[in-house]
């Protein structure tokens, strides 16, 4: 899997979205925050939230920056005209964090709250089962408890039963008595709220509890990406933002503006543009597993590219796909002459037509064909799925017809032996 980093706004949108589902009824989320992205117009915003009008507010980066307090990034008890003014001198401001530099455009609104005690609570996810990790002492300071052990930690199980451990005395033996009983379905709620929803790590700090209502003032997580297909319909439309400070290149862009545009999934980064392995690899898990394979092989740093399509794209999507890989692929030949090697791998696909995608993919290599032979590009296929056959016997000829070195194997072959094929060959 891929642990993906999201903003603030969307995993507090997320919980909002299934708090009914999750958590007692006696426990309210209020769930009041505004997104400020660039397109925003801050003059209108105020007649579309009119509590900005009326309350104090937290006004706060909302780019997967993280110490934005201890940066001072974060605007406190403020009116609306002082945020509006803090945002208009914010917005686009180019600001350097741990040595990488980017600009600020994506914000997040909320009302200021008067604290009195608060508290942490994260999760994440093990190969034991998940961690996890409380202490009344939330807040800027968490970190120096972290490592001084001062908070308090239990690792519940795969196979566990959390309504069965004795989280009062384990998690909350520091708390006052009124306030345990609440913590202790909270935490039950979230747990199963964070299998559910497949997180890899999900971190609330602070959070408050006033009255009846679950405040978090601040909430990080990050989710497998892989589970998509099964949780998409509880994340809701979910935009992984790039890490801070990355600078796309153009093809990097392009594939995210294609991925933002379609209902499948179209992720590409690039690693290595000397690099002699690509990759064009169908699905998330599959992609890690390939990746991890190359490198495991000792061409960590031949490594071109990564990134998968999955989601049953169409044949034009996984063209402009293709397309792009194997122009960034042949724009030069290796110094050394030898060949490059482009893996089109994946699993067995439960839904994607593989023949449609392989329309696609092949229709790429035709235009390609003169640079793909000059480079040149030794290529490797392995597939399984609904039409695989169809698409493994269309690969096939197209090798014949155009005189591409295409080997072509299906799920009977292991899905990371053609990595092993391609690297044990002499030069690679």
């Amino acid at each position: 899997m891929a642990q993906r980093p999201i903003r603030e706004y969307a995993a507090k949108m997320m919980l909002a979205r299934n708090w009914r589902d999750y958590f007692p009824s006696s426990l309210t989320f209020p769930a009041k925050f505004v997104p400020v992205s660039p397109e925003s117009d801050l003059k209108l915003l105020s007649d579309q939230y009119e509590w900005l009008s009326t309350e104090p507010l937290v006004v706060k980066p909302d780019m997967v920056i993280g110490k934005r307090g201890k940066h001072g990034l974060v605007l406190l008890n403020q009116d609306w005209k002082g945020a509006k003014k803090w945002l208009e001198e914010k917005r686009g401001q180019e600001i350097t964090i741990n040595n990488l530099s980017g600009a600020l455009n994506h914000f997040l609104i909320e009302p200021f709250v008067e604290i009195d005690k608060e508290y942490y609570l994260s999760f994440s996810s093990t190969d034991e089962g998940t961690d996890i990790l409380f202490s009344d002492r939330g807040g800027v300071d968490i970190e120096d408890l972290l490592e001084k052990g001062e908070v308090a930690k239990l690792t519940i199980g795969i196979l566990d039963d959390i309504d069965t451990i004795d989280l009062e005395n384990i998690l909350f033996s520091n708390v006052e008595l009124e306030y345990r009983n609440k913590l202790t379905n909270l935490v039950k709620s979230f747990y199963k709220y964070y299998l559910d929803l497949h997180y890899a790590f999900l971190e609330i700090n602070p959070f408050v509890l006033k009255e009846n209502a679950f405040i978090p003032l601040d909430f990080k997580c990050r989710l497998d990406d892989a589970a998509d297909f099964e949780a998409a319909s509880k994340w809701g439309e979910i935009v992984y933002p790039p890490e801070f400070g990355a600078k796309l290149t153009p093809e990097e862009e392009y594939i995210k503006n294609l991925d933002e545009k379609s209902g499948s999934s179209l992720k590409f980064t690039i690693l290595n543009p000397e690099g002699k392995i690509w990759t064009m690899v169908a699905g998330g898990g599959a992609s890690v597993v390939y990746t991890d394979t190359i490198a495991d092989l000792g061409f960590v740093d031949e490594i071109a590219n990564y990134g998968e399509y999955s989601g049953n794209p169409s044949t034009d999507e996984t063209y402009q796909y293709a397309k792009t890989i194997l122009d960034l692929m042949t724009r030069r030949k290796n110094p050394d002459g030898e060949a490059k090697y482009l893996i089109i791998g994946g699993g067995i696909a439960n839904f994607t037509d593989v023949a449609k995608t392989f329309t696609g993919i092949i229709k790429a290599l035709e235009d390609y064909r003169d640079k793909l032979t000059e480079t040149p590009v030794k290529i490797y296929v392995r597939r399984g799925g609904p039409n695989y056959q169809q698409g493994l016997n269309q690969m096939k000829q197209l090798g014949q017809n155009i005189g591409l070195p295409i080997k072509v194997f299906g799920p009977e072959t292991h899905m990371t032996e053609i990595v092993r094929m391609a690297l044990s060959e002499q030069g690679a």
